[in-house]
């Protein structure tokens, strides 16, 4: 039984970590209300969170390469000016810069201090909400083009509350993307790219942790599992995700996050 929850957390997680509704917050669901419980919780959401690093790497290598070797060359010529490419890898790099140093300073103490489950579904209604009336009223006007430094710092200082289990990743800097009159496809986009470095980061910060723990052959199939899945479903949710955005609205994540949260809530209050 434990294989077909591995393959289905793997797919939870490949689906929510890119669509704005909240790979943390489900994870906490699956452990801590349907007992989707494994040998070790940690374990397990550690190797989850590498499926996903592998599937937005794979999916962005060609773009992460061509913008990181335009930072590097920015470093020696720098024309941001006239260099869009430069000029789009500093800011990811601007907005990527304060979700890394406080996920590196203070994420284990703030998905432990804020991962109660009441508190993680009250978050899913109220960020749904936000998404539904900014996805409502947004002026989607800008390209990723027309970028700037100041909508780069907005975005990346509001990914600060994606650290907080619930609020999505995804989500949270697709609404201040929208906040910025950034179109959907192109907020998800910037979205994605920013996502990368954090998430490799976070991957390779958690691969030192999973290192450190004694597993069996069983726990380490469960996991490789959970892995294969999650890194397959992300990739596919990526790919169709930003097709979705060219001529849809984000309206639909906000009401499942609204319905999840709401349902949620009344499992605790009932169970």
């Amino acid at each position: 039984m434990n294989y077909f929850f591995s393959i289905f957390a793997g797919i939870i997680q490949g689906l929510t970590e890119f669509l704005p509704i909240s790979s943390s917050g489900h994870l906490i669901f699956l452990h801590e209300i349907f007992g989707f419980n494994f040998i070790d919780n940690l374990a397990f959401d550690v190797v989850l969170h590498l499926g996903t690093m592998v599937a937005v790497i794979s999916f962005f290598c060609a773009d992460l390469f061509k913008y990181f070797r335009a930072w590097l060359q920015s470093l020696i010529k720098p024309d941001l000016k006239n260099n869009k490419d430069q000029l789009l890898a500093w800011l990811v790099f601007v907005a990527a810069l304060p979700a890394g140093i406080v996920g590196l300073l203070a994420e284990d103490q703030i998905e432990t201090f804020f991962r109660n489950p009441l508190f993680v579904a009250v978050l899913m209604i109220l960020v749904g909400f936000i998404l539904f009336f900014s996805d409502s009223f947004a002026v989607l006007n800008k390209k990723l083009s027309e970028l700037n430094f100041f909508d780069s710092m907005v975005i990346g200082f509001m990914q600060i509350f994606a650290l907080i289990p619930g609020v999505s990743r995804s989500g949270i800097t697709i609404i201040a993307g929208l906040s910025q009159k950034l179109n959907r496809r192109d907020a998800a986009y910037f979205s994605f790219l920013v996502s990368s470095p954090l998430i490799l980061g976070a991957g390779l910060k958690k691969t030192l942790d999973l290192m450190q723990m004694n597993l069996s052959q069983t726990d380490l199939f469960e996991l490789l599992l959970g892995f294969i899945f999650s890194a397959i479903t992300g990739y596919l949710c990526i790919k169709y995700f930003l097709k979705y955005l060219e001529n849809n609205s984000l309206q639909i994540f906000a009401l499942y996050r609204i319905v999840l949260g709401t349902l949620v809530i009344l499992y605790l209050f009932l169970a």
